[in-house]
């Protein structure tokens, strides 16, 4: 037999089950042929209908393979809502967001969401003399995340740019968007699916890893549409500097007679920012930002699938991006690329900011903060590791006074956050210089392997084109990331990381002593595999059981198996 031969495991299953002797139960019998007869169907709906409970039964035991969402440090989006979150989503499951007329307190709270994100992000407002609320002219939607939302952005930028050149009688041929290569992909294709051509300044450590602004007047032209700035970087979570691109912005103005306008990417950062660094200068308070959008299920912490763009004027979104249908018994007005969509994350949007209030958005971010300061200066500490994400260092008082330059009426002195660098609750990590090279041959992938094999689900992934040959490991510090948690985490990677330089320095001495007695090569080898198998518990195992004399089974004149 060829044991390299591939095997079609379920191409093999089905064979079997086919030529197997099959035994014939009734449905009273608690059993269904999907549980020992039949395989699920993959590819073609079945023609006859099934148990609802045998169904959910299946699917139920599929889903339970996944990993837990709790321990799920790779994403950015929430993973937690509380009972009465869930209350709000199945009795408002079944409403359109679409359907204005048939939902009208749904669409008023889409809309109430919109002025409190308006005026959160610092949009021009009149105060009310009588009721002394901030009446704003800014006009937004909430969309199916940050992707729809910058998609928005761009064609109102691309659009604007249109109508202004054919004003002038120029060509609108051959538009253009500055962003850096650590953008993410969403912004990458807007420029791809709209024809714009996608400018992409380089990153660098001596940039902190984002946008080099040194680049950006070099790349701007007649045909440049804007600029996307981005408020937490998902490769390290920190944030460019909204305020500097602006006043080089300015420069090209007055050089150049070009208005380059800004769209934040505020994905994360957009619920961050403002809570977690208030004195800090980035939204609609900046003249040449246009728009922002955020994502209500990552730091919003809604359920998935909902992100919100807001322009500051309503002047700034085109009209010809905008639709009036006479749709279900009214007129409504549309601007969104999708139509029908869940409207229940607004609804849990909304009950967010009621709940928690900026008090509560403030203390979970400053927890979130917290603890990824403690896990960065662990790692950075324990000298296996250097942290490229920069929220654990303090900014001198020279960078406070250039970075948090907003003044806060009821906050005149900065918050502890503000004592260092800004950005997301995310710790950006990757083997020491000292480990890559002494032990060239670990791969750091199999740190994330090891990981997972404990629950953690922690990325391996290359920076952008410009730093491609830099691998990182990236944690996420959401809400759900608590202390105990953390603690957990801070031991298996301690575990994992002195596993696997053990397991180096084996095989170094396996192939020095290659002449010696093959037997001991592979005992050595035997242990080495066993222990990476085990993610590293196989040698905790062993010495708990010489330690305290439960090695069973072995030289033991009883047994007693697990249960």
């Amino acid at each position: 037999m060829v044991l390299s031969k591939h095997i079609d495991a379920y191409d093999l299953e089905y064979e079997l089950l086919r030529d197997s002797h099959k035994v014939k139960l009734t449905s009273d019998e608690f059993n269904d042929e999907y549980n020992s007869s039949k395989l699920v169907p993959r590819y073609v709906i079945p023609e006859k209908s099934a148990s609802e409970g045998d169904i959910y039964k299946y699917l139920n035991q599929e889903l339970a393979l996944d990993g837990i969402p709790t321990l799920n440090l790779a994403s950015f989006v929430n993973t937690y809502v509380d009972e009465h979150q869930k209350k709000l989503a199945v009795e408002n499951l079944t409403k359109n967001l679409a359907d204005n007329d048939e939902y009208p307190s749904l669409i008023d709270i889409q809309n109430r969401c919109v002025t409190m994100l308006s005026n959160l992000w610092h949009a021009p407002h009149k105060t009310d003399p009588k009721t002394g609320a901030k009446i704003v002219n800014s006009l937004g939607t909430a969309t199916t995340g940050s992707s729809e939302a910058i998609m928005l952005a761009g064609l109102a930028l691309k659009k604007r740019w249109q109508e202004k050149r054919r004003a002038e009688g120029k060509s609108t041929e051959k538009p253009n968007i500055l962003m850096a290569t650590c953008a993410q992909v969403a912004l990458e294709k807007f420029a791809v699916y709209f024809d714009v051509e996608n400018r992409l300044i380089p990153i660098n450590p001596e940039s902190g890893h984002l946008i080099d602004t040194t680049k950006i007047k070099e790349n701007v032209d007649e045909n440049t549409i804007g600029i996307f700035v981005i408020m937490g970087s998902t490769f390290t979570g920190a944030f460019e500097p909204v305020v500097e691109i602006s006043k080089i912005l300015d420069e090209v103005e007055k050089e150049k007679g070009l208005n380059i306008r800004i769209h934040v990417d505020g994905a994360s950062g957009g619920f961050v920012a403002p809570f977690a660094f208030p004195h800090l200068k980035w939204d609609f308070a900046v003249d040449r930002v246009d728009s922002i959008n955020t994502s209500g299920h990552k730091f919003g912490m809604t359920s998935v699938g909902l992100g919100w763009v807001i322009w500051k004027d309503e002047s700034l979104l085109p009209k010809e991006l905008r639709f009036s249908l006479d749709y279900l018994g009214g007129v409504e007005e549309t601007f969104g690329l999708n139509f029908s969509r869940p409207g229940f994350p607004v609804i849990l949007q909304y009950y967010n900011f009621l709940s928690f209030g900026k008090e509560g958005y403030t203390k979970i971010f400053d927890g979130c903060l917290s603890n990824a300061r403690l896990l960065s200066n662990y790692l950075d500490k324990s000298t296996y590791f250097d942290v490229v994400s920069v929220i654990h260092k303090s900014a001198t008082p020279e960078e406070q006074k250039k970075l948090y330059t907003r003044e806060v009426k009821h906050l005149p002195s900065l918050t502890v956050n503000e004592s260092f660098q800004p950005g997301l609750p995310v710790v950006a990590f990757r083997f020491s210089k000292e480990v890559r090279d002494k032990y060239p041959e670990i791969p750091q992938e199999l740190f994330s392997t090891l990981l997972r094999k404990r629950g953690f689900i922690v990325p391996n992934y290359h920076l952008p084109p410009d730093e491609t040959n830099v691998e990182i490991l990236r944690v996420v510090v959401r809400n759900s990331l608590s202390l105990a948690l953390l603690e957990k985490l801070i031991e298996d990677c301690t575990d994992i990381i002195e596993l696997l330089v053990k397991s180096a320095e084996s095989v170094r001495e396996i192939l020095s002593n290659k002449e010696e007695a093959s037997e001991h090569n592979t005992s050595t080898i035997h242990d080495l595999l066993l222990s990476i198998a085990s993610g590293g518990l196989q040698p905790i195992r062993q010495k708990q059981h010489e330690r305290d004399g439960h090695k069973a089974g072995v030289a033991k004149k009883s047994y007693r198996g697990t249960c």
